[in-house]
């Protein structure tokens, strides 16, 4: 282990199969890369077994053990759920413990505000260093309806040295909870690839959707408003691809399957890996953002950097982005399948390459160096 202080970064997104499941875990594994060009990076992070690694060069990972199935589809008040929570639990803490004692620390992050924000807190308090915590739209806008787990999160953020939001409503929602000052800081992740082909002038379009098959990203919206295109809309699209999967396995499975016997053009397939999710998206002319709760989605900054203008939702940030500038894509007027509808036809009939300008200044707003650089000037000693 390196003798330098080092920055642990406390975290329950990270990528463990390579797979594609996990779109946050890729931006805090660059971000870890982007961080460890200036000091030592130790991250805890999620496992299929407790085990440190050596991940790259100036960063080692110290894993933690979690079920297969995420965290937020676990029931606490089913048995068998509730014990894989306090294994996990357990076990988080245990994995901060041992990075923050396997060499001088500098300071502690936790992304996000829980658990990881609670591991973080009693390490730094254990080891006589600071900790600042990152919050995601999970911790604040779900999280934090429960009473008594509002208050832990307030005690979390409030003894933080720095607070950070990935979302401007999210900032101000986390302030309110922590009563202390929050700073917007998006999360964004490395694009190293640009787009060589021009954007397409005229139909037929292609679509895709790539993320989680979950209530909160409204992929069961998206197949709703596809089932309500006429023959005269789907005349102008050339493929739409549904990629990902999560709890509506089953639901996503049987309305693309009823769309496919209709003779739409729907592809359906599992979960992306960067790569495929990269090349998808420069195949593409739109990006599907059906979703009904979000602050600022890491996918959306994907789609700027590969200049694919998107069809969204008006939810968390994304009507002050998309409003805030040149025309990025489109977006609709209500969170429901027939306002989305009325969004998908509207694109349908506008051209790509009118949104070339306003994808490219979008993109500028999510750079990961500036990211990278922010945090380290407020954690670095």
């Amino acid at each position: 282990m390196n003798e330098l202080p080092a920055l642990v970064l406390v975290t329950s997104s990270f990528p463990i199969t390579g797979d594609g499941s996990e779109a946050a875990g890729a931006f805090v594994a660059d971000l870890a890369e982007e961080l460890a060009q200036h000091m030592p990076i130790r991250v805890v992070a999620p496992g299929g077994v407790e085990a440190v690694e050596s991940w790259s060069q100036n960063v080692d990972v110290f894993r933690y053990r979690t079920p297969d199935q995420p965290l937020s589809t676990l029931r606490p008040w089913q048995p068998s759920d509730a014990l894989k929570i306090a294994r996990v639990m357990v076990g988080g803490a245990r994995a901060t413990e041992q990075a923050a004692s396997a060499g001088p620390v500098a300071h502690i992050l936790a992304l996000w505000a829980l658990p990881c924000g609670e591991w973080a807190r009693r390490a730094a308090r254990k080891h006589a260093c600071g900790y600042s915590v990152w919050t995601l739209g999970s911790d604040i806008w779900s999280l934090g309806r429960i009473p008594v787990v509002r208050g832990r999160l307030r005690r979390i953020l409030a003894g933080a040295t720095h607070c950070w939001s990935d979302g401007l409503k999210l900032m101000e929602d986390t302030r309110a909870i922590a009563g202390r000052e929050v700073a917007f800081l998006p999360s964004t992740r490395r694009i190293d690839r640009v787009r060589l082909e021009p954007m397409r002038s005229q139909p037929p379009y292609r679509f895709m959707f790539v993320g989680r098959w979950h209530p909160n990203k409204g992929v069961d919206l998206l197949l709703e408003a596809l089932a309500q295109l006429s023959a005269s809309d789907w005349a102008r699209i050339e493929r739409v691809l549904v990629a990902g999967g999560g709890p509506l396995d089953a639901e996503v499975r049987a309305a693309v399957r009823k769309l496919q016997d209709d003779a739409r053009p729907v592809e359906l397939r599992g979960y992306l890996t960067r790569d495929q999710a990269t090349d998808a998206m420069l195949g593409s002319d739109y990006l599907l953002i059906p979703s009904r709760v979000e602050s600022i989605p890491v996918v959306f900054s994907d789609a700027m950097k590969l200049a694919c203008p998107v069809i969204a939702m008006p939810v968390g940030d994304l009507p002050f982005l998309m409003r805030s500038g040149m025309s990025c894509g489109t977006m609709s007027a209500r969170v429901d399948s027939w306002a989305y509808v009325d969004a998908i036809r509207i694109a349908i009939r506008t051209p790509p390459s009118e949104h070339a300008i306003g994808t490219t200044e979008m993109a500028t707003r999510f750079d990961l160096f500036s990211c990278a650089q922010t945090l380290f000037r407020h954690v670095h000693p």
